[in-house]
Order: structure tokens, then sequence, then C-alpha cells
């Protein structure tokens, strides 16, 4: 085995490392055989750049680190190293709330809550940084001061962070008990029956494919979701017709990665615009709302974010609006 390494000291842009597996390495699992013929990159760091999409065998992208290595070149793009603590940055925030213990913000869909690979800034913890300095409780660690709980990136809505740390640990409990009140709106195809219900299911990595959640037979962790369809859009005329979309309320009393969104998929009403849990796709006239709308991102939004302040025990409560192409899509739903 060969391989043609850049320099990398410093790295300012993303390099391409090409390994040379030979057919001596046939066989092996190919996140293995890539770490033995590359040592300056350990096995999990490597797996990592698989499922991001960062290696490519003779140009074809590889992701399945478990797939079994075959002779010829492999290119790796390692991106830059992130910075050990992120950056204050001037990004605007919507303030809900603000005191000296805790702050609520309106989050705008397309923010990550904190620095991740691929996205080094321009999250949430990078505009905390600016607006509230110093004061930005540090227990959640360099990487994610403050944070307490999350929004996907493309979720928009009410988000609480703490600045002491007194706060921090108080939020942390309120969240591991589910002592806080959370209501989401989603716009989704279809709509889930009975209008009104409870989903309690296991939910868990997906065994076909690790980027995403999944509800399972065994196994994961108890997932909870109270909702409500609050308005049906397009109903055909035919007696006992589905609509061909729907305004669902849903309160979490659980709190699990994409817990809302893989629910909803369960129930065949998928959140409109959800690239990742979508399956099939909505009728000709909702496609063409959200088209119209600009709606570029999963149509949920955290509306309703509850719970006693954790130093002052004062009951606070919060509600935001649909953002703007939210509101949009609506309007057009309503108008078919």
């Amino acid at each position: 085995m060969t391989m043609d390494l850049p320099d990398l000291d410093p790295i300012t842009d993303d390099q391409v490392i090409v390994v040379h597996l030979d057919a001596g390495m046939v066989g092996d699992r190919l996140d293995k055989a890539l770490a033995r013929a590359l040592p300056t990159l350990s096995r999990g760091r490597l797996q990592a750049l698989l499922a991001q999409g960062a290696v490519s065998h003779d140009g074809a992208v590889v992701t399945d680190g478990s797939s079994r290595a075959i002779p010829g070149d492999y290119d790796i793009t390692v991106p830059p190293v992130m910075a050990a603590e992120p950056r204050a940055q001037a990004i605007p925030l919507t303030v809900l709330y603000e005191d000296a213990d805790l702050i609520v913000i309106d989050k705008p869909a397309g923010m990550a809550a904190h620095p991740a690979p691929g996205t080094p800034d321009g999250t949430l913890v990078n505009a905390l940084l600016h607006h509230c300095g110093a004061t930005l409780s540090g227990i959640g660690g360099v990487a994610r001061p403050g944070i307490v709980h999350r929004l996907d990136k493309d979720t928009s809505g009410v988000m609480v962070a703490a600045k002491s740390d007194r706060a921090h640990a108080g939020l942390s409990a309120l969240f591991a008990t589910h002592d806080i009140e959370r209501t989401y709106i989603a716009l989704t195809r279809g709509a889930p029956s009975p209008t009104l219900g409870r989903i309690e299911t296991l939910i868990g990595r997906s065994s076909s494919d690790r980027k995403k959640m999944a509800v399972l037979k065994s196994g994961g962790r108890n997932a909870i979701t109270d909702y409500v369809v609050q308005a049906r859009y397009a109903v055909p005329a035919k007696p006992g017709a589905a609509p061909l979309a729907a305004r669902v309320a849903c309160t979490l009393q659980t709190g699990r990665t994409h817990q809302i969104r893989v629910h909803m998929a369960s129930k065949g009403s998928p959140i409109l615009g959800d690239a990742t849990y979508g399956s099939g796709s909505p009728a000709l006239s909702v496609r063409a709302a959200i088209e119209q709308s600009g709606l570029t991102r999963q149509a949920l939004h955290a509306a309703v974010l509850g719970f006693v302040h954790p130093v002052t025990d004062e009951a606070l409560r919060f509600e935001t609006s649909l953002p703007a192409d939210m509101a949009r899509l609506e309007g057009l739903l309503a108008a078919l």
C-alpha cells in the first residue's frame, strides 16, 4: 500500500489524501484498512469522514466503513481543523427574554445550535458568545457553552440557553425529567389519524442508515408525542376523504432526536419539506404551494416553550408565530 500525503501543518483548506490499497488489503473492513494505511487519522475519524461522503474510490463516493476494502486509489478529503473554542460573531438574535441567568430566543431556520463538523461557525453559540460575552455558562463544554437543548438546524422556534452554571444545571434537570412544555407546529402531507392522539414508540438509529432515526420494535429509547390536527387543507369532496395537507400541533413528552419528524412519518403524514423522513411525494398542488412559498426546509416550528425558572422559580411561557416561509405555505394550502 502507498499513500500520497499533502502538507498538513497547518491545515487552512480542505486537504485531499490519496491512499492506494493493494490486493493484500482485500477482504478487510474498509475503515480498518484505511486506518492501517493512514496512521495520521484515527479509525473513528475515518468513519466520520466516510459518513460525511468525504471518501471516494476511483471517483465514486464510499460511505460504508463496514464494507470490504477493494484495491485501488481512495481520495480522502480532510476539512480544516476546527478551533477548540468557538468565536463570538455579531449575528442578530430575536431575544424573547433575558436575565442574569438565562436567555430565550426565537431561532431562525438555517441556524445550527452549536459548531459541528461542516458547520464551524454561524451558529447560535457563536451568536450567544457575542451577545452574552463571558456570562455564558460553560458547563456545556467549549463547543457548546450555554446549550441545554437543541433544535435541528432547519427547525425554527423558541430555545433557551443558560447564562449561569446554576441555571444550566437547573434547566438540564428540567429537560431530563421532561418537566417542560414544548409544542411544535408542523405542516404535514395528509393528516395523521385519528385527529387527536398519542404516539408512543421506541426510537433509535436506523439499521439501514445510521444518519437517520427510526421507530424500532426493540432497543432504542421510549418516545412519546401527543398531537392534535388543528386544520385540514385541500379535502377532496368525497365523504371520508383524507386532506392533502394539515396543520398539526405536536407536544413532546420526551425529547428524542428527530422525534416529531419520525413520529409524523410513522403515521403516514411526514412533515412537508422534510428531505430525510418525507418518503413519498405530496400531491401536485401541494408541491406547487411549497415551491411558491419558498420553503426549503422541513415545515416544523417550535412554537411554545414553558418552564419554571431554575433560579427564581418564576413560571415562564413563550409562544411565537410561524415564521414567514411556513406562514406563506399555510396560506397557500388554505387556498387550495
